[in-house]
């Protein structure tokens, strides 16, 4: 896996999103933020988070999904439940995935950060093979980034999320990558 000049990886699914904007100038990309999404909420392998994330999600075949309508999300990076990475912005441009968000003094993570979401929900285990793809594109990703710190979305947006959830097991994330 290599980035192009744009940050798109090469050896994983390239589905673009149109929910992306320039970053700021000479800011540097210094932050991770794990995430997790599951749609419809706690059911896995459908369509709905690819759907969202390219803004051709039918808010019509779920009832949860009227909430959905109109929104324009995305992240960096989606890891499946069996491993398999899908990109939907490249790495030199900024996803709208933290939303309202702050880490220590700075405001607008979404500036300074990549997001990758693991597909996933607060009330089941990641699946291993999640947890061998994560590492391997955080590896991957800090050769070619200065990615000081590695968070959650919940670390970044107290009382407004929760991701990736209290079954996120970051000793081993964070052990396996040293």
């Amino acid at each position: 896996m290599k980035p192009d000049g744009g940050g798109w990886y090469s050896g994983v699914h390239r589905l673009p999103s149109p929910n992306f904007d320039a970053r700021p100038a000479h800011t540097p990309i210094s932050l991770l933020v794990i995430h997790s999404i599951s749609l419809p909420p706690d059911e896995f392998g459908g369509h709905g988070i690819c759907q969202l994330f390219t803004n051709t999600l039918d808010c019509s075949t779920h009832p949860y999904y009227a909430q959905l309508a109109g929104l324009h999300v995305s992240a960096h990076f989606l890891v499946r439940r069996d491993g398999s990475i899908f990109q939907f912005v490249g790495c030199a441009y900024r996803a709208w995935h933290a939303g309202v968000s702050q880490w220590q003094a700075r405001l607008h993570c979404n500036d300074y950060s990549i997001g990758i979401e693991l597909e996933g929900c607060d009330s089941a285990p990641f699946e291993s093979r999640q947890y061998l793809a994560l590492i391997r594109l955080t590896r991957h990703l800090k050769r070619y980034y200065p990615l000081h710190q590695i968070v959650g979305h919940a670390d970044i947006a107290p009382g407004r999320k929760t991701d990736p959830g209290p079954l996120f097991d970051w000793e081993r994330y964070l052990g396996q990558l040293r």
